[in-house]
């Protein structure tokens, strides 16, 4: 039996209204690269932003370009800010024309429940429904996520088994086209968080732990 997208069970999750773009959307995932247009920071080692997108001093290179033996979370590109994420972001699918305000038509119905639960701090709207969201403890996030998930498991039990939130260390994506959601698995680099009991991808993707019990991050994406 062919798995139920997930595009459906983003209905579970959010409302769609007026977000422009197509109906379907990616959720709780997805998005881009603009990476290195940021303004850097400055080199102080003590700098908290030093090896993220704005500030790529560390090791030479911003954390999403570490080396390709580079594994699992550690591996994954870190922000710092929402103009860097967005920024990122740009470079896969479009995010030129980055809003927080929570009055934009581009934001979704729903979306505030991630906020202090969830550990996010900010979130953005880039317009044909791709948001982002800056998040401040990422464990925190992804054991949210996959609390979130048990709870509608009882009502479809194969509710996101395709995944959920694309995510980089410090920020997460859900965009509203599957064509950029592969080009930020394959090209951009970023992992989709999957905590379906039930997920196993078909071999030659990566399917390495998460934060939490439970969830595994991957590079396989299911249309």
């Amino acid at each position: 039996m062919r798995v139920k997208p997930l595009f459906a069970a983003v209905a579970a999750l959010f409302v769609l209204t007026a977000c422009g773009g197509d109906a379907g959307g990616i959720g709780p995932g997805g998005f881009g690269n603009g990476a290195g247009q940021a303004a850097q920071g400055g080199d102080n080692p003590a700098d908290p932003n030093e090896g993220t997108l704005e500030n790529p001093t560390r090791n030479g290179g911003v954390n999403g370009s570490a080396p390709d033996d580079a594994t699992g979370f550690l591996g994954l590109p870190k922000a710092g800010s929402m103009a860097a994420a967005a920024d990122f972001i740009n470079g896969y699918t479009r995010c030129d024309d980055i809003s927080v305000d929570p009055q934009d038509d581009d934001f979704f119905p729903g979306d505030e429940e991630f906020d202090a639960d969830w550990s996010v701090t900010e979130r953005g709207a880039c317009g044909r429904g791709t948001r982002i969201f800056m998040i401040k403890d990422a464990k925190a996030f992804q054991a949210a996520y996959k609390a979130d998930l048990d709870k509608r498991l009882i009502d479809d039990p194969e509710e996101d088994l395709g995944g959920g939130f694309v995510i980089g260390q410090d920020f997460a994506v859900i965009p509203t086209q599957e064509s950029a959601v592969h080009s930020l698995l394959q090209r951009g680099r970023l992992l989709m968080l999957n905590c379906h009991p039930s997920f196993g991808p078909p071999s030659g993707f990566r399917k390495e732990k998460a934060l939490v019990d439970g969830c595994v991050l991957t590079d396989y994406f299911e249309d």
